[in-house]
């Protein structure tokens, strides 16, 4: 019983954890994307993320300046139940600080509290190497920023991993 126990294990999920980058928000706007997910079993896992120079989706461009940081903490619930793999579901809620200043040099308080859903569908190679693109859509609950901006928040990327 034991033998077949430790046997099934050596097929199971030999990661749990991802490193990954938004390479589209670098290579499309100045903006950098860092997170980690770690795999709680074959089809679901917990994320966080970092954004530096945090925008406010693609918009607005108007020569303004963002200078904000963002974390974001999110759910993955991938609907192939194999090696976390196929389409994924990505409910998340996300912080901003930071601000915003336009061309005529007044500022935007970017302090916000946004909460979202996002799809995505994940290709894994060589069961380490990740490429996902997604998009995501949020509702930021912050009165000065939605007088300046939308309330609700598009995004959408394609994440480069590396699972281990």
């Amino acid at each position: 019983m034991a033998l077949a126990l430790v046997s099934l294990s050596a097929f199971a999920q030999t990661y749990k954890n991802e490193a990954k980058l938004n390479i589209l928000n670098v290579i499309a706007v100045p903006s950098i994307e860092l997170g980690y997910e770690y795999y709680l079993d074959d089809n679901q896992s917990v994320d966080g993320e970092i954004f530096f120079i945090d925008r406010f989706s693609y918009f607005p461009k108007d020569g303004g300046k963002f200078n904000a940081t963002s974390f974001k903490v999110g759910y993955n619930y991938y609907f192939d139940s194999t090696d976390a793999v196929g389409i994924y579901l990505n409910p998340f809620i996300k912080v901003r600080v930071g601000k915003y200043t336009d061309k005529d040099d007044v500022e935007t308080k970017m302090g916000a509290f946004i909460i979202g859903v996002g799809a995505g569908y994940a290709w894994v190679f060589n069961s380490k190497f990740v490429v996902a693109p997604y998009a995501n859509i949020g509702r930021n609950f912050s009165g000065p920023v939605n007088e300046k901006f939308w309330a609700v928040e598009p995004n959408a990327g394609v994440r480069l991993g590396f699972r281990f």
